[in-house]
């Protein structure tokens, strides 16, 4: 009577399987590992760290004073001083063709544009790799200890399964499956015939729809996409490497004519300084007044302006260049000048425009990649038209089966194919409303249409650029002419002046006059000269080529060797030599 009719929980304990012991002993230390962050409630390494307040919503007073450097004398400009402010520093002296070279090689912009086929391809990989087949592992162990009230029960049963299979995602849009189910069964039911007994099934299932999301143009549909979308970036990288070496050669004449300014101010202050010196001689001969010598050092005075605007101008453009080619120790934080080694080479020329704006709509990348969106949109629409059908799904399954006490048994039932059966089905869905998906069917349509607009649009801004580019080419041409007159006529006009001077009829005030004209007459034509080249450059821009005579071969990079390793392995752009005449242009010079 004073018997626990319960075990006790060391019995207890004892009775449970070992490995539901291990199972609720991992949960204990997972349980205990967990105890110091409640998985209940949000905690803060949940969230990214946080930047404090004032780095992010306050912006401090720029302290100049700061950064200013100590103890260093202020002094007025020297023309010697200015004149030469370049002398002590290194140069290095590249062919326009050469700084090309460079930007292919090390341009950062261009590093980062060229990974973006190789992204766009690797999509395309990610999105065919969707029709991969799978193998499928399944593994299940169950006991039941269940009271019954028919001897024809089992109370007790142990149940083990082990099921591979094989998964094919099939581009019609549906799903074949082969698995090898094999079950072991064992209970306490005395009725039972095999005890255990083994069961082998061999089964084929195929789950297709027939109609929303049904055939192969609505399966591969985003397969299709990403390959569109990695010829739209192949292209854009082809415009972004066009873009780029414009840039380099717009670079290039800019900081040529930069040069050629200084070396124009350069020059009007020599010549002012030839007239201090002239009319100091003058003065000491007492053949003029102090008035004209003071006048002459004012002229020199003023040049000394002009030259530091120069100077700081060639630094701008030198940065730029620098920053495009991005050459290695020759950063934008260097002193190193860099010198332009073609010289301009202006040529007159007769363009065919109607010929030239077909062949820029030909050759301009953006064209080519609003063709290649207006396809996707026609297939994004075509898809969205099926996206609006009902859903109806075939599934049919074949099995044949196999029973016996043991494995082999089992597995010559399953090849004798003695036992077999089959099963056929039908599921649909019809939304009671289709309003969404047909909108998105309308808006698709609607993108399309606006696409075609764009198209449009762009052809008619790239013509109008090619037409700008040639009024351009031939209104600085013009102005070459006019210019090269003008320092013609100019160059006579100061040495008549200096002639005047030294015989008393003119002052150093004509005399500095005629020298600033000459210097504005230099100036202009400087200034033509480099519109001409950079109105060349933005033409062969506007209709999708390059100036010179090499051509650009663009190559894909692997992403699994590019991070790293030098741009100029292969993989990357490379410049290949072709006969194509140089931008200087051809024989026609009729103009000069």
């Amino acid at each position: 009577m004073n018997q626990n009719p319960f075990p006790s929980c060391l019995s207890l304990w004892t009775s449970v399987p070992s490995v539901v012991k291990y199972i609720a002993a991992t949960g204990c230390v997972l349980s205990l590992a967990g105890c110091t962050i409640n998985p209940l409630f949000p905690h803060e390494s949940d969230y990214a760290p946080a930047l404090s307040a004032d780095r992010i919503r306050r912006i401090e007073a720029a302290p100049l004073e700061e950064y200013q450097v100590k103890d260093r004398e202020v002094v007025a400009p020297d023309a010697g001083a200015t004149r030469n402010r370049f002398a002590n520093t290194g140069e290095v002296t590249l062919s326009i063709e050469e700084y090309r070279a460079l930007a292919l090689e090390h341009n950062l912009d261009l590093q980062v544009t060229l990974l973006n086929p190789a992204l766009a391809a690797e999509r395309v990989a990610e999105e065919g790799g969707r029709f991969e087949s799978v193998f499928t592992l399944s593994a299940q162990w169950a006991e039941t200890d269940t009271p019954t009230a028919s001897t024809l029960d089992s109370a007790q049963s142990k149940f083990q399964r082990i099921e591979p299979g094989v998964r094919v995602p099939l581009r019609t849009g549906g799903t074949a499956t082969i698995a090898l189910p094999v079950d072991r069964i064992e209970t306490n039911n005395s009725f039972s015939t095999l005890n255990p007994a083994y069961t082998s099934d061999l089964v084929f299932s195929l789950s297709q729809p027939l109609m929303r999301g049904a055939g192969r143009r609505a399966s591969t549909y985003s397969l299709k996409i990403a390959s569109y979308d990695r010829q739209i970036s192949e292209v854009q990288t082809k415009a972004e490497v066009i873009r780029q070496l414009a840039a380099v050669d717009r670079a290039y004449w800019r900081l040529y004519g930069s040069r050629e300014v200084l070396n124009v101010r350069i020059q009007t202050l020599e010549l002012a300084q030839s007239q201090l010196d002239r009319a100091e001689r003058r003065y000491k001969a007492g053949d003029v007044s102090e008035i004209e010598v003071l006048r002459a050092q004012a002229g020199v005075a003023e040049q000394l302006d002009g030259i530091i605007t120069a100077q700081n101008s060639l630094l701008t453009q030198q940065r730029e260049l620098k920053r495009i080619i991005n050459q290695p120790g020759l950063d934008v934080a260097t002193t190193t000048q860099v010198l332009t080694a073609t010289p301009p080479d202006p040529v007159r020329y007769a363009f065919e425009t109607d010929a030239l704006m077909q062949a820029a709509i030909a050759n301009r990348m953006e064209i080519l990649e609003l063709e290649l969106r207006l396809a996707s949109d026609l297939v994004t629409a075509d898809w969205t038209r099926n996206q609006a059908l009902p859903l109806l799904a075939l599934d049919y399954t074949y099995r044949v089966n196999g029973l016996g006490s043991g494995l082999n048994s089992s597995l010559t039932t399953l090849g004798d194919n003695q036992f077999e059966d089959w099963s056929v089905g039908l599921q649909g869905e019809i939304p009671m409303g289709n309003e969404q998906r047909e909108a998105a069917v309308r808006r698709s349509l609607l993108v399309r249409l606006q696409r075609l607009a764009s198209k449009e649009s762009r052809e008619q801004s790239i013509e109008r650029e090619v037409l700008d580019a040639v009024d351009q080419i031939e209104s600085n041409w013009q102005r070459i002419l006019a210019a090269r007159q003008s320092v013609i006529l100019n160059t006579r006009t100061l040495q008549a002046e200096q002639r005047q001077f030294d015989v008393g009829e003119t002052t150093s005030t004509d005399v500095l006059d005629a020298t600033s004209r000459l210097g504005q007459a230099l100036l202009a034509e400087i200034n033509a000269v480099v519109e001409y080249q950079i109105a060349q450059i933005d033409l062969a821009f506007a209709t999708g080529t390059l100036l010179g005579a090499a051509r650009v071969e663009i190559d894909r990079p692997d992403p699994q060797y590019t991070y790293g390793r030098s741009v100029s392995d292969p993989g990357w752009t490379s410049v290949v030599p072709t006969e194509e005449p140089e931008e200087t242009g051809g024989p026609d010079r009729s103009g000069d």
